[in-house]
């Protein structure tokens, strides 16, 4: 069982991804759920835990911010700055937590903020080198390779790939 902390820092997590629309309503709800048996409890709560999958779609937008409020939880707006950098945090979190490969990440944050928001700039343009390495085959890694001096082999690097 996860600590009332852990299980806290999980619900604010999905709320600011759902928030973002990153994740379905109803993933909120079942952090709500392990939350309460973690241990945290408010009556807010367990009116959020209650809901049906078919209900989170409707009712966890309305349902969030009593049950925040009573845990001393922030929810943030989603079109605010805080709320952007929240959602890319969580989602870092969870490559930490093996459940989002860095490229997915990266895509997400390109995506959803492109090159926008001051936080995330770097994961932006790691994206673009992605999608330049895929469409741009192996003159592209190439490019890319030798000027970082990620290979260490100079000129041979770029005459073994022409």
């Amino acid at each position: 069982m996860p600590s009332t902390e852990a299980a806290a820092s999980e619900l604010q997590d999905r709320a600011t991804l759902w928030s973002a629309g990153e994740i379905p309503a109803s993933d909120v709800v079942s952090a709500a759920c392990d939350a309460l048996v973690a241990g945290l409890d408010s009556p807010g709560l367990r009116v959020l835990a209650a809901c049906t999958r078919a209900e989170a779609d409707y009712d966890v937008h309305d349902l969030l911010p009593e049950a925040f409020d009573e845990l001393g939880l922030i929810l943030y707006p989603a079109a605010s700055e805080a709320g952007q950098e929240a959602a890319a945090r969580a989602l870092a979190r969870r490559v930490l937590a093996g459940e989002l490969k860095p490229w997915e990440l990266t895509f997400r944050i390109n995506q959803r903020y492109g090159h926008e928001l001051p936080l995330t700039a770097r994961l932006a343009e790691l994206d673009d080198e992605y999608a330049f390495l895929e469409y741009g085959g192996d003159e592209a890694v190439a490019q890319i390779a030798e000027p970082t001096g990620l290979t260490g082999l100079g000129e041979q690097w770029n005459t073994g790939w022409r």
